[in-house]
């Protein structure tokens, strides 16, 4: 991913002269902005702030994970937004391998999860522990909404997909979902395209 030409008229300095690295903010405009190690403003409180050292920047600057999504771009968001949370996106599901020492830190900061923790799925429905709502609750509840937050086995995830790819992933999904029955079964709404009677 390449940047415009911009002048340095036309943007502020990016890089300190002091220290030989490039200072984050808005002024961004694409991951290879960063050209040195990051230098946050004191008091940056996001994960990507704190856990982006001078070593690991070294380490992973000039590298890519196995769909082609850069370091760099895993990182851009929060470089760019210095007012994050977590500042950190994964651009695959290999991102998390292929940058495994920096990955590691953000999600045992933030989720306690370890390296060597398990995660231990169970999509049994029965064994849910979901009491019936009471008639009052009940009444209050119109609809409900499923959100999906992830990507398909085999596809980047949203920093790194492109847009055929995110027809494809779309196409998937319609498909799976054209098999609900019952209390499941609906109708996919594409956002491209829907008119104004289907939005009401």
């Amino acid at each position: 991913m390449g940047c415009d030409n911009s002048t340095a008229e036309d943007m502020p300095l990016v890089t300190s002269q002091q220290h030989g690295r490039t200072l984050v903010g808005s002024h961004l405009t694409c991951p290879d902005d960063l050209v040195s190690w990051p230098q946050f403003p004191e008091g940056t409180k996001s994960l990507l702030a704190k856990h982006l050292t001078k070593d690991i920047w070294e380490k992973y600057h000039d590298k890519s994970d196995d769909c082609g999504v850069s370091f760099k771009m895993c990182i851009f968001s929060g470089c760019k937004n210095i007012d994050s949370g977590i500042g950190v996106y994964a651009g695959s599901e290999n991102s998390y391998v292929a940058f495994k020492e920096f990955f590691d830190r953000i999600i045992m900061d933030y989720h306690s999860h370890g390296p060597t923790d398990e995660h231990i799925s169970n999509m049994d429905a029965s064994q849910l522990n979901c009491p019936p709502f009471s008639e009052r609750e009940a009444a209050m509840i119109k609809s409900t909404r499923i959100r999906v937050g992830r990507n398909l086995a085999g596809f980047p995830l949203g920093p790194g997909i492109t847009n055929e790819q995110r027809d494809q992933v779309m196409a998937a999904v319609v498909e799976a979902c054209n098999h609900f029955d019952g209390d499941l079964k609906g109708t996919f709404y594409p956002l491209d395209g829907m008119s104004e009677d289907v939005q009401r």
